[in-house]
């Protein structure tokens, strides 16, 4: 029998080795063998093992002072990610120490100069490092299909919450840059950056939001905070591993099988798609809300992250309520800073800048259009490695340069606001949701090939009969017939979890008292709200419960890969 320390090497091998076949797809692996990491929120380990350890150290450290407290917190978040994979621990200790030398060099000199220098050198560095790892395989890989050459490279294991912790650091230097920060002391960088709510996969948050709050929080064991913190722990759990993995069970081997080539069908090809949907609605936003409780047990607020956007009724309004943070991140670093460029040529040059319904199509395509597909192809390779995720990108920024030209368009034929959502609302949110769901399809293929299957199938190309389930020979209706019992489920499970996702309201309009995060929806709940009662302490049990008994797997959250 092998040993465990001999198993590991083997492994560790395997997934550094050095692909050299030319003309076949070489991947760099987006995570470390999934069926080995058990530190994630939703495992045995961190519920009943991590999570304890942290809590209890940290109520009582506080009681020593809030200083130990806040060491400890950082230890354990650090323990958290070498979890993972302990050799890239360095990596992310590497990049605090390095974005900690040059926010302290900014901070110390009085020249704008000097400070635009040095963050232009932070950005280079961490880009460049985040473009090793995450890219440089699909760079070749791209530049070998246009250029038919066969640049070899070696398989890397992508560093587990790179895109975030790098973001996480350029956000705090461009604040640096700004002069909106003056000093900073390297534990409180620390922590910033490590925290273990949000260190994987966001949310992705400010100096103002986050390090007022650890300067501030005693630490202490609050019964109120502990009891918050549950319930959205609790949901979040249940949403994850009731909802969201339960419905992965219907939807995975569908776009396994259009991987694999097998055309798929226009019953499954929609139920795949819009089940993909309702999958990634429920995973992240039981990530977000796991992350929200898991701050709020210690006394910390993170800023929200989503808002049901399942229920937009514009691409805009549904950017505004999907990944949050990452949005302002886009809209602050990378909208406006081009769209501010080119005003101010176009003004230069005495032509006309944005002037409302007035607006020429010359300055709204220079302005407008042309930041936007910027925006969105980089959000799209943020996204991933992969030509569909540029794919994800440009569908939607399209749908929102589309949604723009109208909001400007509109106001000439329907000048009446109230009346136009009144009575088009329904067709606005079929048009919104299906082009989530079209884009979403993209993001989940397995490559272009993959996710162009599934959109065929869509259209109808591949006929009726469930041919992903079933051989392609066989005729459509008694296929059908003879499948119709899962295909039911699947169908079921849709109805179920699109009811959920557009019903009630969200979690956050249900807490709104409690002030579960730092931003809020600004829509008031339909219904009471959370209270501390029996009544919420059963119900809370009950999906607490429900969420344990289905991790009988590893499950790993959708947004982790990136």
């Amino acid at each position: 029998m092998r040993r465990p320390s001999s198993i590991v090497m083997a492994r560790l091998v395997r997934a550094m080795t050095i692909w050299r076949i030319p003309g076949r797809r070489n991947h760099i692996e987006n995570r470390s063998n999934r069926e080995d990491i058990r530190m994630i929120f939703n495992s045995y380990v961190f519920l009943f093992g991590y999570l304890p350890i942290v809590l209890t150290g940290t109520f009582l450290l506080a009681r020593i002072g809030a200083t130990a407290a806040h060491i400890w917190l950082i230890l354990m978040s650090l323990a958290f990610y070498a979890a993972w994979n302990a050799a890239y621990l360095p990596l992310l200790l590497g990049s605090i120490v390095f974005n900690y030398a040059v926010a302290i060099h900014m901070t110390r000199t009085g020249s704008d100069a000097n400070r635009l220098w040095l963050l232009r050198l932070a950005v280079t560095a961490n880009l460049g490092l985040l473009g090793y790892y995450k890219y440089t395989g699909f760079f070749l890989e791209n530049i070998n299909t246009a250029m038919s050459t066969e640049y070899t490279w070696q398989a890397l294991i992508l560093p587990l919450g790179i895109s975030f912790y790098t973001f996480q650091q350029l956000t705090l230097l461009a604040d640096i840059g700004a002069g909106r920060i003056k000093n900073i002391r390297f534990r409180d960088f620390l922590l910033f950056v490590t925290f273990f709510p949000h260190l994987i996969a966001g949310p992705i948050v400010h100096h103002r939001e986050m390090m007022p709050q650890f300067q501030k929080a005693d630490y202490r064991l609050n019964l109120e905070n502990l009891a918050v913190g549950l319930v959205l722990l609790s949901i979040g759990l249940f949403k994850k591993a009731v909802l969201a993995d339960g419905i992965a069970d219907h939807v995975t081997p569908i776009f396994q099988d259009a991987a694999s080539g097998k055309p798929i069908t226009l019953v499954f090809a929609w139920a795949a798609s819009v089940g993909f949907t309702l999958q990634m609605y429920f995973d992240f936003s039981g990530y977000s809300e796991m992350a929200l409780g898991l701050a709020r047990m210690v006394g910390i607020k993170l800023p929200m992250n989503f808002n049901s956007p399942l229920k937009a009724l514009s691409i805009i309004d549904y950017w505004s309520r999907w990944h949050i943070t990452l949005t302002r991140f886009l809209t602050a670093y990378v909208y406006n800073p081009i769209a501010l460029a080119l005003t101010r040529r176009r003004v230069a040059r005495g032509k006309q800048g944005l002037a409302g319904p007035r607006t020429t199509w010359r300055a709204f395509m220079a302005i407008v259009a042309l930041p936007t597909l910027a925006t969105m192809f980089l959000s799209g390779l943020w996204h991933g490695a992969g030509n569909q995720y540029l794919i994800f990108g440009l569908l939607h920024g399209v749908a929102l340069v589309v949604n723009h030209a109208w909001r400007l368009a509109r106001p000439w034929f329907w000048p009446d606001t109230a009346h136009y959502q009144r009575i088009t609302w329904p067709v606005a949110w079929l048009l919104t949701f299906l082009v989530g769901t079209l884009a979403l399809t993209w993001f989940h293929a397995a490559s272009v090939a993959a996710g162009a299957n599934i959109v065929m199938g869509m259209a109808g190309s591949h006929g009726f009969a469930p041919s992903a389930m079933i051989g392609p020979d066989d005729a459509d209706l008694s296929v059908l017939a003879g499948h119709g019992g899962e295909l039911i489920t699947f169908y079921l499970w849709i109805a179920v979890l699109l009811g959920i996702a557009l019903i009630p309201p969200n979690t956050l309009e249900v807490m709104r008292s409690w002030q579960p995060a730092i931003t809020m929806p600004a829509a008031a709940p339909r219904r009471p709200g959370f209270t501390l009662s029996p009544r919420w302490a059963f119900s809370t049990a009950v999906l607490a419960v429900a969420g344990v008994l289905s991790l009988g797997r590893v499950s790993e959250f959708l947004y982790w890969q990136f």
